[in-house]
This record gives structure tokens, sequence and C-alpha cells, in this order.
């Protein structure tokens, strides 16, 4: 069994070529420099680890992951786009050096290209893998749009925030384990619990994610924190506080996010200790990071396989206590 380090090495080897043909360059040539910005990669090397879970790793495997991860990427492109985002891991955006048209055609191709690689795969996998392919494709889109919609939306409940961390971050790690599982021969039962492992694992992710936005250390976080609160992003702290707070401090927080005070982070997170969202958050991570240990726990493989996911899910996910 390897490494999630290993196989990202193994996998960056694989994936760090050209995917695009040289014409007409002004429509390839945005796509192969987006892909050069790199990134983490963790999608691909699920559905690597999903397979040498139950088996050696197959030559479809390197298909199915090249093709995830070139999908991720279209929806990167894209999402770019909506959110008029100028950078990209520190570099311009495709629509902010290319022009929007050809950003929005370059990302399309990108989808293309990822169809044209799930097409290599042994025809034994084809279908269910294109199935579930298809299906996490139209989630993560249903996931964008409810995102979406929430920024023009006063009031989201904490279900509804759930269920779209679900469809446009969770379901994408989940199935990408599942691809892997189903390459590897597992059983339904046992993909099943794996896919369910990636989705409570990627719940967890998100609620960290969150939470060290508002009380995150900014050296070790990467960035300021308390740009979820300067943007009024509904994150599952916002919206705690406003479904348990009492009612006086509600009507505060909800005047504090309409205006631009200067110390508006102090005083949002200050609303947000008060009602003890900050502890929430942490067992709330603790609960799904528990949630996707009972699945991986449950998989009918010796142990010792699930070690490497194991190590991957307390990497991403820390726990404070």
């Amino acid at each position: 069994m390897q490494s999630f380090e290993l196989l990202s090495q193994k996998f960056a080897l694989h994936f760090d070529k050209r995917h695009f043909p040289e014409e007409p360059s002004s429509l390839y040539d945005p796509n192969e420099y987006f892909l050069k910005l790199g990134g983490k990669r963790i999608r691909p090397v699920l559905c690597l680890m999903g397979n040498e879970l139950f088996d050696e790793i197959k030559k479809d495997a390197w298909h199915v992951g090249t093709a995830i991860e070139l999908f991720h990427n279209f929806t990167l492109i894209h999402d770019d786009i909506m959110d008029k985002a100028p950078l990209r891991r520190g570099m311009e955006t495709v629509h902010t050096k290319y022009g929007e048209s050809t950003a929005l055609l370059a990302g399309d191709v990108m989808l293309v290209t990822a169809y044209e690689e799930l097409n290599k795969i042994s025809i034994e996998y084809l279908q269910s893998i294109l199935h579930l392919f298809n299906k996490t494709a139209k989630e993560v889109c249903e996931g964008q749009q409810m995102d979406m919609d929430f920024e023009t939306r006063e009031l989201v409940s904490l279900e509804e925030y759930l269920k779209m961390i679900e469809l446009k971050t969770s379901v994408a790690l989940a199935a990408s384990l599942q691809t892997g599982a189903i390459l590897g021969g597992a059983g339904e039962r046992n993909q099943h619990l794996l896919y369910g492992f990636g989705k409570k694992l990627g719940i967890a992710f998100q609620v960290q994610d969150d939470y060290l936005d508002a009380f995150g250390d900014p050296e070790k976080f990467g960035k300021q924190v308390g740009g979820d609160i300067l943007a009024n992003k509904k994150t599952f702290l916002l919206l705690h506080a406003l479904e348990t707070a009492p009612e006086v401090r509600q009507k505060e927080l909800k005047l504090i996010l309409a205006g631009n005070s200067s110390d508006k982070i102090g005083k949002v997170l200050q609303i947000f200790r008060d009602c003890k969202a900050d502890k929430w958050a942490l067992q709330l991570k603790d609960k799904y990071l528990d949630e996707a240990f009972s699945h991986l726990e449950d998989i009918a493989v010796l142990s010792k396989r699930k070690q490497p996911l194991k190590e991957l899910a307390h990497f991403l996910v820390k726990r404070e206590h």
C-alpha cells in the first residue's frame, strides 16, 4: 500500500504533459497554462487509493484519475468566471488573462477531453464509471447553483448549507474513491462504504475550513482570517449563530453584516464566541470525521490496507483536541 504523497508524485509524473493539440493555440494554450498552475490533485489520487485498497492499481485508474483532474479544472475555470476571481493559486485566472469568451470555450473543451480520457478505459468498467462520473458532474453543478442562490437569500438553513457542501465538495471526493473501488473489483457494499467515507470526510474538511477562516492562525492557515465574514459568506459558523443566538444578538449580527464597520471581523467573532459557535464547529467536524472512520472501518479488507486513507484523513482534517 502506497502513501498519498508517493501516489501524488506518481500521478504528477503521469499527468504533467501536454493534454491539448497545438492548434488553435488561442483555444488550447489557456488550458495548458491553467493546468501548469498545479494544485493538490487530491481527487485523482483518491481514485488510485480507492483502487489500491482492493487490488493492484490498474492501468485504467490512471485514465480515470486524469479524467477526474481535467473535470475538476474545468469546474475551476468556470467557477472563476462566475466569481469574477482575478487570481487562482496566485496567478491570473484564465478569463482575466485570455478573456471570458475564450475561458468559456477552454473550459468546455477541458470537459470534452475528460470524457475522451474516460473512453480509454476497459469496456467492462466503462458503463458503471460513466454513470457515476455523470451523476457526480451533475451534482457538482447543482451544488454550485445552490451556492450562488444562497448569496442573494437572507435566510439559509443549516440543513440547506450542508446539502450544498455535499453536492459542491463532498460527492467529488467520494466518487473519486468509488471509481477506484470499481476498478479494484470491490463489491457494492464496500463501494458504498468507501463513498460514505469520502462524503463524510469532505464535510468535515469544509467545517474545518469555515472554522479556520474565522479562528485559525493566519500564519498556519496561509491567509488572513475573517475573509468569509468580510464577504458575508454563509458558513457553518454564521448559520449556527443565526439559529442559536438570542434574538437581540441575531439582530445585532445582521446589522453588523449589513454595515462596513472597521471592526466587522472582531464584532462577528465575538458573537460567534458568545453563542459557542467555535466549540460547536469543532464538535461537528469531529462528528463527521468519526462517521467517516466508521465507514472505513466497516470495509471488508485488511486493516493495514486502510492505513494510507486513515493517514490522509488525519492530514486533511486535523483534530483540535
